[in-house]
Parts: C-alpha cells; sequence; structure tokens
C-alpha cells in the first residue's frame, strides 16, 4: 500500500518537480533575509521551534500505518543498510572531518551533533525527483527518525564527548519528545482515525512548506553574526560532509544494490534533519557555537540535495535495473 504522501507525488508529479527545483530559490532567500533582517525570523525560539518540528514529525506519522513497519521487517537488508549509512558512515565523516580541518571544540562538537541526526522528510521528495525508491525513502527516514532517540545522543556522546560536555540523556529525552512522540501520534491517528487523517492531511503539506521555510531562516538568523565574520570558514567542513556523504551512501550502495536503491540510499545518507540538530545544540549545549554547523548544514543540505536530484532526474535508471525492494 503506497503512502499517503507516495499517492499525492504520483498523482501529480507536475506539482512536485517545480515546487522542489524552486526550493534553491527559497532557501537562499531565507539565508539572505536570516543574515541581513535576522529580526524578521529571530521570533521562532526554541519553544515555537520545537512546536513547528515537532508539527513537521506529526504530518509524516499522518502519512504511515503499521502495514508500513510490516514492510521493514520484509525489507532488513535494504532498510539496514540506509540506517548503517545514516549512523555510521555520516557520523564518521563528521567526526574525521572535524579533526582533519582542525575546528574549535564547539564548531567539531556542532558538526559532528548535526552528522548524527536522523533523515529529513526533504530526503523523500529529492528521492521522488531523482527516480529513487519514495517507498523505501520513507521507509528509512521513518526508522532513522525512531532510531535516532537511541543513536544520536549515543554517538555525539562517543564521538563528541572528548571535546566538550555532552548531556546524552538530555539529548536522547529531547529527541523522544520533539521526534517519536508527534510519529506516534500521527501513525495512530491514521491507523484508528483514517477520515479524520484524510481532511487534514490536505492542508498539512501547505504547513509544512511554510514552517520548513521558517525553521530553515530561523536557525540562519540566530548565527547570523557569526556568519558574517567567519561564513566562508564555517561553510568548508559542512559542505564537505554533505558531499562526502552523498558520495559514499552511493558508491557503497552500488556494490549490493541497483541504480534506484543506491540513490534512494545516497539522498538518505546525505539530507538529514539539521533543523534537529539546531535544536538539540540550543537546548544542551552551552556555547551558541555548537548550533552553528546545524545552521550552515540547512543550507548546503537543501542546495546539495535538491542539485543532486535535479541531476539524477535528467539521468535515466537502466532498464533492466534491479528490483532490491519488496512491496
Amino acid at each position: 500500500m503506497l503512502h499517503n504522501s507516495e499517492q499525492a507525488m504520483e498523482s501529480n508529479s507536475c506539482s512536485y518537480t517545480p515546487f522542489f527545483d524552486r526550493s534553491d530559490f527559497k532557501v537562499i532567500l531565507g539565508t539572505i533575509i536570516g543574515i541581513y533582517k535576522p529580526a524578521a525570523v529571530t521570533w521562532l525560539q526554541t519553544d515555537l521551534f520545537t512546536l513547528g518540528l515537532g508539527f513537521l514529525m506529526l504530518s509524516m506519522g499522518l502519512t504511515l500505518t503499521f502495514e508500513d513497519f510490516r514492510r521493514c521487517m520484509r525489507n532488513p537488508w535494504t532498510v539496514g543498510v540506509g540506517f548503517l549509512a545514516q549512523y555510521l558512515i555520516k557520523p564518521m565523516l563528521g567526526f574525521v572531518i572535524a579533526l582533519t580541518l582542525k575546528l574549535s571544540a564547539p564548531l567539531a562538537t556542532g558538526l559532528i551533533l548535526v552528522s548524527c541526526c536522523p533523515g529529513g522528510q526533504a530526503s523523500n521528495v529529492a528521492t521522488y525527483i531523482s527516480k529513487g525508491n519514495v517507498a523505501l525513502s520513507v521507509l528509512m527516514t521513518t526508522c532513522s527518525n525512531i532510531g535516532a532517540i537511541i543513536m544520536t545522543p549515543l554517538l555525539t556522546k562517543l564521538l563528541a564527548g572528548q571535546l566538550v560536555p555532552v548531556d546524552a540523556a538530555g539529548l536522547a529525552i529531547s529527541t523522544f519528545q520533539v521526534v517519536l512522540v508527534p510519529t506516534i501520534i500521527g501513525v495512530l491517528a491514521n491507523e484508528y482515525f483514517p477520515k479524520f487523517t484524510s481532511k487534514i492531511v490536505t492542508v498539512t503539506p501547505l504547513i509544512g512548506v511554510i514552517l520548513t521555510t521558517l525553521l530553515c531562516a530561523s536557525p540562519i538568523g540566530l548565527v547570523s553574526d557569526v556568519l558574517k565574520t567567519q561564513g566562508a570558514q564555517l561553510v568548508l567542513p559542512v559542505a564537505i560532509l554533505h558531499i562526502a556523504a552523498f558520495a559514499l551512501g552511493y558508491w557503497i550502495s552500488k556494490i549490493s544494490f541497483g541504480e534506484s536503491t543506491s540513490r534512494t540510499i545516497s539522498i538518505e545518507c546525505g539530507m538529514q534533519s539539521s533543523a534537529l540538530g539546531f535544536l538539540l545544540a540550543q537546548k544542551h549545549f552551552t556555547n551558541p557555537l555548537v548550533a552553528v554547523p546545524s545552521a550552515v548544514s540547512v543550507v548546503c543540505m537543501a542546495l546539495g540535495g535538491s542539485g543532486l536530484a535535479v541531476f539524477w532526474r535528467n539521468s535515466p535508471i537502466p532498464v533492466d535495473d534491479k528490483d532490491d525492494f519488496k512491496e
């Protein structure tokens, strides 16, 4: 059974493709506003930011059913590789890049934190444009978000704990509240109140677009002073992180999987919830510089993911491409 989000994408591909192509402009516009007119977006402080991010997770839950989780059990290897790509390749990349470029302790911690975050919802749309497997992408995003309750605080503690004090328990509680609780509520609502849910999901995409734009612009605005003085220095490590994650996710997947699945895993590996990283940095680290890599990642992830999606959209999938996913 297809997700509600998949049905929307498949029923009107034209409405999705132009939106995603124009997302570059929205991100750039949000970045400019955040840097030069921060007061326009910095009103979205921690509590409102938490509510906004929670709503996005709720909207994802509203597109899922119990059957989707059973599909995970039918595809343990495929979904598992995507999970490992998220929580093995990306965190190690963040750690190695931070040490290689000799970033200061707070910036290194911030880079490691955002590299340990789960997949973002934008990866599902990017996968669709890339001619990847949308159903697999949604399952991978769901699994990585559920796993984030343990993996994000654990990996951040292991990799960044030697640089600054890391409150792993606090990170786990916040991730549970912002990610898992809204997702579970959404899944239960979709399962037991489908008629009510079907009405809600007609308006959640529009709200989601507005919230996503604000959640991208607000972090930039809140760290605008740092970006004006150290922006060039900060963009390089974050850009390398995303580029390397996209590339390694694809090349490693190609060893066992076909082209469509490899594109899906690449997108999932390279696009994570930077907004969650920013929220966790704000709530659990005293040094404000820890939040800066997540703010920069919002921009790099959106531009890199959309650019790769457009490139793959114009690259045909082989006719005899291997089918790695069991419906």
